[in-house]
C-alpha cells in the first residue's frame, strides 16, 4: 500500500472508547489535518497556536483588494493530491497558471526566442536527471564543475535559480547534488488559489479546540503524562504531535525535558530551511502584456526578481507577483520597501522601457527572519541525504511524535505533504490507543 493509501482517511469513521489525551502543538495544515483525524475518532485533542491566527505558513492578506498568499499559493501536481479535494470543499477557487504563457528577456532589452527557450529547457532537464552528485559537494559546486560553460549564462543562471531554487527552496550552493529531486510529485499541471489559501485552514480546523496566542516553551516527556509549559499556563497529556515548522525546531524555540534523542536532533540539525519570499506590486494601470502568464528576466545575479507572474490573468487588479530565491532572498529581507521596489523596477524598465510608472502598493514576505518559522519550507542540504527526512517518522517513547512537511520526504515542502504527515502520525497515535 502506498503513502498515499495509508494516510487517506476513513470516509466512515469510527470513535474509539478512550480517556487518553491528545496535543498537537502548531495550528498549520499538519497539525490541523491530525486533529481533524483524532477528533472524528472521537479522541480528546486539544491545540496549541503561538500565533493569532491558524494555518501556519498558509496565511492570507487581502488588504489590497487581492488575496495575496504569502506562503503557499499553488496545489501541486492536483490529480490524487489530496488537498484539490480539500480546496473545492473549502470553497477555495483555482485557477491553472499555464507554463507555457511565458516570455523570458535578457538584459539587452530582447527577449529569448522560443526556439531557444525549449532547447534549453530541454536541455536543464536532460542534465538535471542525469547528474551525478557527491554526497560532500553542494549542487551548485558539482554543476558549475561538470559544466564550466554554463558559469556566466544567465538564461542558465535564471533557470538554475526560478526552476530548481523555487522548487527545492535552497540556494544551489546549499543544496544536495545527492537528492535535491528525489522527493515525488503526483500528476497535472499546477493550479494556483485564487481567493487564499486560508480557506484550506479555515475548512480543516472546523470544530477543533484550538488555542491561539499559545507560545509552548517546554516540552517535559519524561514522566507518565507529558507536560506542557506555554504563555498561558501548563498543560498535560498522554501524547504530543509536533508540527511546528523545521525552523522552530533547529533555533530551539522549544526546549525538551529530556533532550531529544541524538539521531533526531541530528536531523533537526543537519535538514535546512530556505529561502523564498514573494512582492505583490499592484499599478494604477498595466503597461505588461496581459496575455503572458509568467514574464521571465535574466539578471547576472542569482535569484534576484527574475520571475513575474501576472496576477491579472485570474485577479481583477493591474498586478505583479515576483520573488526572491536562494542567498540573495535572505539578503533582501534587510532592504527597505523603496529599495526592493527600485530594483525590481529596474528589471522591469529594461523589458519596458524607462517610462512605465511606479507601483502605487506593494505586499511582501520575510519568511527567513520571521519568528514562527524562520525560513520558507525544508530542504536536503549539502552533505546531507534525505533519509533525515524519515527520522522524524519514529516516535518518542511512544509519547512524542513529529508532523509537517519537514518529517516526509516524499512530499517535502508542499501543503500536501504537511497534510499527509498530519494524517500518518494521527493514526499512529489511534493504532497506539488501541492496543
Amino acid at each position: 500500500m502506498g503513502l498515499l493509501a495509508s494516510c487517506k482517511p476513513n470516509k466512515t469513521s469510527q470513535s474509539i472508547k478512550t480517556n487518553k489525551k491528545v496535543i498537537v502543538i502548531g495550528a498549520g495544515v499538519a497539525g490541523l489535518s491530525a486533529s481533524k483525524y483524532l477528533k472524528d475518532k472521537r479522541i480528546d485533542v486539544i491545540v496549541l497556536e503561538a500565533q493569532e491566527k491558524i494555518g501556519g505558513r498558509l496565511k492570507t492578506d487581502r488588504s489590497l483588494g487581492i488575496s495575496f498568499d504569502e506562503g503557499a499559493s499553488w496545489i501541486h501536481g492536483p490529480e490524487g493530491n489530496p488537498i484539490t479535494e480539500i480546496a473545492k470543499k473549502s470553497g477555495a477557487k483555482t485557477y491553472l497558471t499555464s507554463d507555457d504563457k511565458v516570455e523570458v528577456f535578457d538584459t539587452d532589452e530582447k527577449s529569448y526566442s522560443e526556439e531557444k527557450l525549449a532547447s534549453a529547457e530541454e536541455k536543464f532537464m536532460e542534465v538535471l536527471s542525469d547528474f551525478n552528485g557527491k554526497k560532500d559537494k553542494s549542487f551548485g559546486e558539482v554543476f558549475y564543475k561538470g559544466f564550466p560553460q554554463y558559469k556566466n549564462d544567465k538564461l542558465w543562471t535564471y533557470m538554475l535559480s526560478a526552476f530548481l531554487e523555487f522548487d527545492s527552496g535552497g540556494d544551489i550552493y546549499k543544496l544536495s547534488s545527492k537528492d535535491f529531486y528525489d522527493d515525488e510529485t503526483f500528476d497535472g499541471e499546477d493550479i494556483i488559489i485564487t481567493n487564499g489559501y486560508d480557506k484550506v485552514a479555515d475548512y480543516l480546523a472546523k470544530g477543533i479546540d484550538v488555542k491561539l496566542n499559545t507560545k509552548v516553551t517546554e516540552v517535559n516527556y519524561d514522566a507518565e503524562k507529558v507536560k506542557i509549559k506555554t504563555s498561558k499556563g501548563n498543560f498535560e497529556a498522554d501524547y504530543v504531535l509536533i508540527t511546528v515548522p523545521l525552523g522552530v525546531l533547529k533555533n530551539k524555540i522549544i526546549s525538551f525535558r529530556p533532550e531529544l534523542p541524538i539521531k533526531t536532533q541530528k536531523a533537526i540539525n543537519s535538514i535546512d530551511m530556505g529561502s523564498v519570499n514573494k512582492f505583490l506590486l499592484v499599478w494604477e494601470t498595466a503597461f505588461w502584456d496581459e496575455n503572458l502568464q509568467y514574464i521571465g528576466y535574466t539578471p547576472e545575479t542569482r535569484g534576484k526578481f527574475n520571475y513575474f507572474m501576472n496576477v491579472k490573468k485570474f485577479a481583477n487588479a493591474n498586478a505583479l507577483m515576483t520573488f526572491t530565491f536562494g542567498d540573495y532572498s535572505i539578503k533582501a529581507e534587510q532592504m527597505s520597501d523603496n529599495e526592493i521596489i527600485e530594483e525590481i523596477m529596474n528589471h522591469l524598465r529594461v523589458i519596458y522601457g524607462k517610462d512605465i510608472p511606479k507601483p502605487i502598493k506593494m505586499l511582501r514576505t520575510k519568511w527567513n527572519t520571521n519568528p514562527y518559522t524562520f525560513g520558507s519550507y525544508s530542504f536536503a542540504t549539502n552533505g546531507v541525504r534525505t533519509k533525515e527526512y524519515e527520522v522524524f517518522e519514529e516516535p518518542i517513547d511512544d509519547k512524542l511524535f513529529f508532523a509537517g512537511e519537514h518529517t516526509i520526504r516524499e512530499y517535502r515542502g508542499t501543503v500536501h505533504g504537511a497534510y499527509l504527515s498530519g494524517i500518518r502520525e494521527a493514526k499512529k497515535i489511534t493504532e497506539i490507543i488501541q492496543k
